[in-house]
């Protein structure tokens, strides 16, 4: 469980999906003037080298990304996207990236509450170290799923949970459905995140079915459910990035995020497909 690096993976596909989502969710949340919360369940180390031997092993960000990096007709979403990041490279080139953390820690405001839950040892003294001076501010070593419950319901009532874990033991599917449907159950306002990996797995196949119930169940969520699938490879041409492509269900999400998304949609097929049939899915169940 503490062998899973995130460095190894960073500025892939599976990020650049991730991290488009989050960002639109937090600028929207910014638009009022109550403060939130924000829970990172897996946060990771904040920042990854782009140019450290981690991401030079498997290079995915060069499929994610980088793609992106210099391209002049992106659709306005993702080049809201690409602010932070390019934040984050003050030089202008491409060097590192950043984690949902650093992500959150540019977009947050002073006044907006950030917590985050990381089990390995180095990430976590990394990311401590990171968000040392952020005001508002908690990190901790203690396992994510266990501790959101304590989380929830935030303070000014207004919040948003990311849950990214590794997947890397099955277990993790099944927490991610209890976590999802506890969380509604103590904050029925709230807007879960749930990032997922595109395998050929019954489990990864099986959990937006699975995510679907759960903001359903009872008197459901209160605005619905967003279900975004990115597919950029087949099995045979993975080219040892390991997944078909990633997912992100978002439960109470903003009522402009489908847009938001559709429009990005079919430029990010083309920019990170890895094959002809590179496809995506976007649905959606409004209140």
């Amino acid at each position: 469980m503490l062998a899973y690096r995130h460095a190894f993976h960073a500025g892939n596909h599976a990020d650049v999906l991730k991290h488009l989502v989050l960002t639109e969710v937090l600028r929207y949340m910014a638009e009022k003037d109550k403060p939130y919360t924000l829970v990172d369940t897996h946060a990771g180390a904040g920042g990854y080298s782009i140019e450290g031997q981690y991401a030079q092993k498997k290079g995915e960000y060069v499929h994610g990304v980088s793609r992106l990096w210099d391209a002049k007709d992106l659709p306005a979403p993702l080049a809201r996207y690409l602010e932070p990041v390019r934040a984050f490279n003050p030089g202008g080139q491409l060097r590192q990236y950043p984690g949902s953390p650093a992500i959150a820690n540019l977009l947050l405001r002073a006044e907006d509450r950030l917590r985050c839950f990381e089990l390995h040892p180095t990430d976590y003294r990394i990311l401590q170290t990171y968000l040392s001076t952020r005001p508002n501010t908690f990190v901790s070593d203690k396992d994510g799923f266990a501790s959101l419950r304590g989380e929830l319901p935030p303070p000014s009532r207004r919040g948003v949970v990311l849950m990214d874990p590794s997947y890397e033991i099955k277990s993790d599917y099944g927490k991610v459905i209890t976590a999802a449907r506890e969380g509604l159950e103590r904050f029925k306002d709230g807007v879960f995140m749930v990032w997922y990996p595109q395998l050929q797995l019954l489990e990864s196949a099986q959990l937006p079915q699975r995510l679907k119930a759960a903001a359903d169940a009872g008197e459901g969520a209160k605005k619905g459910w967003l279900h975004v699938r990115l597919t950029v490879a087949q099995q045979e041409n993975t080219r040892g990035i390991g997944m078909l492509g990633s997912g992100m269900f978002i439960i109470n999400p903003p009522f402009t995020l489908h847009d938001e998304l559709q429009e990005c949609l079919p430029y990010l097929v083309e920019k990170l497909g890895l094959y002809d049939g590179a496809n995506f899915l976007l649905e959606q169940r409004a209140s």
